[in-house]
């Protein structure tokens, strides 16, 4: 019997598993992916590899090389129009006699917009949009929360016993979860752009907050200290391995001078927001946006995290989850409990897998 000839649908699909490729490496960037298909047949593919690196088109077309003429290109997000760490792919689609191409969904980026399809469009090139488009949407829902919101996507990583404790009444947490847990825990920090932690989490468990356990970058360490209680010589301010941010409150940076001029010294950027100790969360994700990051993921203590989620600032939840039982300790998360079930926080696009001898639950936050 005669195989039938790959579907967009099919080729659309290599496109996102290309791109997934990307994950950890690309951000801010979105993750993307391209195939070339000329007769049926992938001629080319290639995927964005890194920040600042060529994009997904360009590695596609150089793999197809002058197959590219009179071919058809897929891609999973409408090719750049604007000059940002290297020049527009548009052009190289254009001049290398593409015939058709096929996004999956358009660019909600401000500088391109829907640009890029019309310049196709204008050079003769057939455009097609929306194949497999919830499927991009999701691969890359840090970036478009991003740029329709213009806040970083907020992600929430708990660690907890199935009665929901992070900690033992002494505030010991480690390890409540296992180390193949743990090392997935370090993959997900990869794919953000920063991590954020109180000031509790830095005096109590003085973490380095880098990806050890897993392939990727490191993320931009943010401390969220209003009072500005860490010392200077914390663990995060002294290791190199990433850019580290402070943010406090104009009162904890003026109180407490030294250690501000002492983490200068060291190379960590203080961000003074806020005009008491307590500092409001959409203040410290606008102060983070400012600085360029898209995304960032809480792994802060119950406060900090509570502060975020009261707020209705959580996109999404990576909870691990341990098959043990405290009955007591420290709750996973702590705020004032809504007036009735029905104005209760709502989750959707619910997941689950095991993870070790853990379960990690992940789901969108709805607002």
């Amino acid at each position: 019997m005669k195989r039938s000839m790959p579907t967009d649908e099919e080729f659309m699909k290599r496109c996102l598993e290309l791109a997934v490729r990307g994950s950890g490496f690309v951000s801010p960037n979105p993750m993307v992916g391209c195939v070339i298909v000329k007769g049926g047949k992938i001629v080319g593919e290639g995927f964005h590899k890194k920040f600042g690196g060529p994009h997904a088109e360009v590695n596609a077309l150089r793999e197809a090389r002058a197959k590219s003429r009179g071919a058809t290109l897929y891609v999973n997000l409408e090719p750049c129009v604007h000059h940002g760490k290297t020049p527009p792919c548009l052009q190289t689609i254009i001049a290398t006699g593409i015939r058709k191409v096929i996004a999956a969904s358009q660019d909600p980026n401000p500088l391109v917009a829907g640009r890029g399809f019309a310049e196709l469009r204008k050079a003769g090139i057939e455009v097609q949009v929306g194949v497999r488009r919830r499927e991009a949407e999701a691969l890359n829902e840090r970036f478009f929360t991003f740029m329709r919101s213009r806040l970083p996507f907020v992600g929430l990583k708990l660690a907890q016993t199935i009665d929901g404790y992070i900690a033992d009444a002494r505030g010991n947490s480690k390890w409540i979860t296992s180390p193949e847990a743990r090392k997935e825990a370090h993959r997900i920090r990869s794919e953000y752009d920063a991590i954020l932690v109180g000031a509790n989490t830095v005096l109590r468990d003085d973490p380095k907050l880098t990806v050890r356990f897993s392939a990727g970058k490191n993320p931009l360490r943010v401390v969220l200290d209003g009072r500005l209680r860490v010392s200077a010589t914390a663990s995060v301010f002294r290791t190199k391995a990433a850019r580290t941010v402070l943010v406090t409150s104009r009162e904890g940076a003026k109180k407490n001078k030294r250690t501000v001029d002492k983490l200068a010294k060291q190379g960590v950027s203080v961000l003074a927001i806020g005009t008491d100790d307590t500092i409001k969360p959409k203040e410290i994700l606008l102060a983070l946006a400012s600085l360029g990051i898209s995304s960032v993921l809480l792994e802060g203590g119950g406060a900090t995290s509570s502060l975020f989620v009261e707020a209705r600032l959580v996109d999404k939840l990576h909870i691990f989850v341990a098959p043990k039982i405290l009955g007591g300790g420290i709750a996973s998360l702590q705020f004032s409990a809504p007036p009735s079930l029905a104005k209760a926080i709502r989750l959707s696009k619910i997941s689950a897998k095991a993870v070790g001898k853990d379960f990690l639950i992940e789901s969108a936050v709805e607002k």
